[in-house]
């Protein structure tokens, strides 16, 4: 599993990195990125999926 995060949707909002600060991290360009080495099977995941407006994380 691969989590992604689409920078064409992605606005900058950080809710994602709010809510899953140790997989998610905003970064010198204003959008989220997934942290290198992240844990992405912790349960915030799938809350920051949830909680994106524009449906920009997607698991692959």
């Amino acid at each position: 599993m691969a989590i992604k995060v689409d920078l064409d949707l992605c606005t900058g909002c950080g809710l994602c990195a709010q809510v899953c600060p140790d997989v998610f991290e905003m970064g010198d360009d204003g959008y989220s990125h997934v942290k290198s080495g992240a844990d992405e099977s912790l349960p915030c995941v799938d809350e920051a999926i949830d909680q994106c407006p524009v449906g920009a994380i997607t698991k692959e």
